[in-house]
C-alpha cells in the first residue's frame, strides 16, 4: 500500500520537526557544557591564584596555606639564592692590637653582589673577653667617605655573619678599645675580596688578593 502525499507530508514535517529539537538540544548541552567548562577553569584560576601564586610570588598568604607548604615568598629566593662568581674565593686572618682608647680600621674592596663572611673576637692579654666599640660600614665608590654607610654599630666582644656588598666600594669595621687594658681583635674572614686595607693610627697599610683564578 502506498501512503497517501498528504501523510507522506505529515510524517516528513514531523521526522523534520524531532530532528531539528535534537539539535536544539545538542546544542544546548553543548553550550551548558562549555559554561561549565568556563566556570571549572575560573574556580581552578581563583584557587591557584589565592593558594600558590599570591603566596609565592607577592608573599601574600590570605589563606595560611602558603606557609603550611613553605612557599610563601618563595619568589624572593630568585634573587640571591645561587650565584657562581669569576673572582677567586680568599681567606684571611688578621689579629689587631689595640691600646685603650686606640682605634683602627680594616676593610676590604667588594663588588656589588659580592659576598664575605666574617668572625671576630676581642680579648684582653690574658685571654679574656673584652668589650669593643665597632662599627661595620661601608664607602661607596665615587662617593664622600663622610657619607659612608653604617650598617651596625654596637658595643660587643664579636661578630659573626655573612655580608653581600650592596654597592661596589670598601667594606668593612672601625674598632675602638675604650677600656684601660689594652686589647686584641682576632678577625676570620672568606669571600670574593680583591684587597684589603688598614687604616691605623701607623699610617695605611694594602694587601693585595689575586684577582684571577688559578
Amino acid at each position: 500500500m502506498y501512503a497517501e502525499p498528504v501523510t507522506i507530508a505529515i510524517l516528513s514535517g514531523w521526522i523534520n520537526k524531532k530532528r531539528m529539537e535534537a539539535l536544539s538540544n545538542e546544542y544546548h548541552l553543548e553550550q551548558g557544557g562549555l559554561l561549565r567548562v568556563l566556570i571549572a577553569s575560573l574556580v581552578a584560576s581563583t584557587i591557584a591564584l589565592t593558594v600558590f601564586i599570591l603566596p609565592a610570588e607577592f608573599d601574600s598568604d590570605p589563606t595560611g596555606l602558603g606557609e603550611m607548604m613553605g612557599i610563601k615568598g618563595m619568589s624572593g629566593y630568585s634573587v640571591g639564592a645561587f650565584s657562581e662568581q669569576d673572582l677567586p674565593f680568599h681567606a684571611d686572618e688578621r689579629v689587631f692590637e689595640l691600646a685603650p682608647f686606640e682605634s683602627l680600621e680594616y676593610k676590604y674592596r667588594l663588588e656589588a653582589g659580592q659576598s664575605m663572611s666574617f668572625s671576630w673576637t676581642a680579648s684582653t692579654m690574658s685571654s679574656e673577653a673584652a668589650e669593643v666599640l665597632f662599627d661595620f660600614h661601608s664607602e661607596e665608590d665615587g662617593t664622600d667617605p663622610e657619607d659612608a654607610v653604617s650598617f651596625r654599630v654596637a658595643t660587643s666582644m664579636g661578630g659573626h655573619g655573612n655580608f653581600v656588598a650592596p654597592f661596589s666600594g670598601i667594606h668593612g669595621w672601625f674598632w675602638e678599645n675604650r677600656g684601660g687594658e689594652e686589647v686584641s681583635v682576632a678577625l676570620k674572614t672568606s669571600g670574593f675580596y680583591t684587597s684589603s686595607t688598614v687604616y691605623s693610627p701607623s699610617g695605611t697599610f694594602d694587601t693585595q688578593f689575586p684577582s684571577k683564578n688559578p
